[in-house]
């Protein structure tokens, strides 16, 4: 097993099934993962122009609890050694603050698909940050997004294969789904 600390990042609104590849491919490169959970409050989402419904309320509707819990239960659900992650705040919009959170010597995994992944790159490069991409296409190859799987709950449509099993009963446990419905109900008028 490799001895050296990984990092991926996400705002994960909601824990989908291409987050948990995209965290699995970080965490078969490294001993030990931290995953970072960004926007983790509205004080550290900031307006992006190269992305700007990334900071819209709508976008960011689970907090960062929630958003933890989703990824601690998908993890543990699958059998994931709790010794191999950390779960942290990730404030991205805030770079100059991201090492109170994640080590400053470890290796930063991402994808990119767009003009924002590539702004995040930069301002982990500018930070000095060792990066590795693991996956770098176009935006019609992205694959399963948070907006497609909060609109398919918004719209009533089936979205229960697009997520881990433990989000889907957590998210519907908890009544989060009606949440996402009711921001839709409301955004509609």
């Amino acid at each position: 097993m490799k001895d050296f600390i990984g990092v991926v990042h996400g705002r994960f609104q909601l824990l989908h099934n291409d987050h948990v590849k995209y965290i699995l491919a970080g965490m078969e490169r490294c001993g030990r993962l931290v995953i970072g959970i960004c926007n983790p409050d509205e004080g550290r989402t900031c307006f992006s122009e190269v992305d700007p419904h990334r900071s819209e309320k709508g976008a960011n509707p689970f907090s960062y609890y929630e958003r933890y819990q989703m990824i601690k239960g998908t993890l543990l659900e699958m059998g994931v050694d709790p010794a191999r992650f950390d779960i942290v705040p990730f404030p991205i919009n805030f770079p100059e603050m991201i090492f109170n959170y994640a080590p400053a010597d470890a290796k930063y995994y991402l994808t990119i698909y767009d003009g924002w992944g590539l702004e995040k790159k930069r301002a982990l490069e500018e930070l000095g940050c060792d990066i590795e991409i693991l996956r770098h296409v176009g935006i019609d190859e992205k694959g399963i997004s948070g907006t497609d799987v909060r609109r398919k709950i918004m719209l009533g449509e089936d979205w229960a294969d697009l997520v881990p099993h433990f989000v889907y009963a957590y998210v519907t446990g908890e009544g989060l789904d009606e949440r996402i419905r009711m921001m839709g109900r409301c955004h509609a008028k």
